[in-house]
């Protein structure tokens, strides 16, 4: 759960949908993990007289990578075929939930056959799309953020073992949460399999030190509505649910690509210091921001001026003593510099300052670093990264400091 790798893997899945008057982009990046954990679904038309629904989610796994697998593909159909599930609200509601449980159990029975020998377990977020209504679903620490008339109006809690309810039901299960974890191991306090933390003789399955039980939300839908956002913790560990929408909503203004959008989201997380895997599902409804051409010239200009600085910067050291790329963006986080993205900020502009900087030094890369292909943006110098991700930190903490 907790091994790293030397570098990180930046080649990415994407896929793109649209259907249903929505729009959809996903990324996954392994990142830093030393294996790719997370899954996903997107669905646009379900089964069973449902062709106006549709159904995403986003498992972010654990101890492996079987649930999560499993939960991306045979998720949905134990909640759209369970008798609880029928199209009224509260049946909706019914059905998901019943469905989260049949799934837990079913692979429980799986596992057994094999002799326990699965112990892994994962978290979800979802959201069922309906004609009139937005199902949010979540069990974990995953989250889906709803973004209307400009900013957040809803988004999912998270499942932690610290909160109040959760440790209860731990506690009443007999166990304890310690640093902040299920008996001082899992950070989750919902999830599906995890099979070790639901043995508890006497306890229903919502009752077990760790639950199936997702909590579901729903919400009827506006003219508003812009998007729904979809992503795993290591999203969430560097970027609050205020920086994201901003920062989407900056994207949506450049570009019609989610896919692109999605990418920027993963790349600026991982520039940001988030060491998981990291997954996002964005779904963009027809209230979303559209391309601004005052946006895009402002971007056109931003990566103009950026590109300028870098050339400024290096010049400026000599032949003899060029610079790294973590001193220049050290050198570019102590600046003011107009229009960066709201949310993702200088982060979000390192492929630009790494694409000139590398135009510029073609010998003065790390001879050791992969260059995955995914997208030409992944193209990485890892050491720096690295560097990069710790020392720009201090950077804007200095920076702070010496402006007060």
């Amino acid at each position: 759960m907790g091994a790293f790798l030397d570098k990180p893997k930046m080649e990415k899945f994407n896929a793109h949908g649209e259907g249903n008057s929505l729009r959809y982009g996903l990324s996954s990046m392994q990142g830093w993990r030393v294996e790719m954990e997370d899954a996903h679904t997107a669905v646009v038309g379900l089964p069973n007289g449902l062709s106006a629904w549709s159904f995403f989610a986003v498992y972010d796994g654990h101890a492996g990578s079987q649930v999560a697998r499993y939960c991306c593909e045979h998720l949905l159909e134990h909640i759209t075929s369970n008798p609880d599930f029928r199209p009224s609200v509260e049946s909706v509601k019914n059905g998901i939930r019943t469905g989260f449980l049949q799934i837990d159990e079913h692979m429980r029975a799986i596992s057994e056959r094999k002799h326990g020998a699965d112990r892994s377990g994962s978290t979800a977020v979802g959201i069922m799309v309906s004609p009139q209504h937005f199902y949010f679903i979540n069990c974990g620490d995953s989250r889906a953020l709803l973004s209307r008339g400009g900013r957040v109006h809803f988004f999912t809690q998270d499942h932690k073992p610290s909160n109040p309810l959760e440790k209860e039901r731990i506690q009443n299960a007999g166990g304890a949460v310690m640093i902040q974890r299920v008996n001082g191991s899992l950070a989750v306090s919902r999830a599906l399999g995890d099979f070790d933390y639901k043995c508890v003789h006497g306890k229903g399955p919502t009752e077990q030190l760790v639950s199936p039980e997702p909590e579901v939300y729903e919400i009827e839908r506006e003219e508003d509505d812009e998007f729904v956002v979809l992503a795993c913790d290591g999203i969430w560990d560097v970027m609050t649910n205020e920086e994201l929408c901003d920062f989407v909503r900056s994207r949506l203004e450049v570009t019609e690509d989610l896919e692109r959008v999605c990418n920027e989201i993963v790349d600026t997380c991982l520039y940001k210091g988030s060491r998981d895997n990291m997954s996002v599902v964005l779904v963009c409804f027809p209230g979303a921001p559209k391309i601004n051409p005052e946006a895009v010239k402002r971007e056109a200009e931003l990566d103009k001026y950026l590109q300028n600085r870098v050339e400024e910067l290096i010049k400026k050291q000599g032949v003899d003593s060029v610079p790294d790329l973590a001193h220049v963006m050290c050198v570019l986080a102590t600046e003011s510099i107009p229009n960066l993205p709201p949310g993702g900020e200088l982060a979000s502009k390192r492929g630009v300052v790494e694409e000139m900087y590398n135009s510029l030094n073609p010998y003065q890369s790390d001879s050791t670093v992969s260059t995955p292909k995914a997208n030409t943006s992944d193209v990485v110098l890892v050491k720096q990264t690295v560097f990069y991700s710790r020392f720009f930190t201090s950077c804007l903490s200095f920076n702070t400091r010496f402006l007060q």
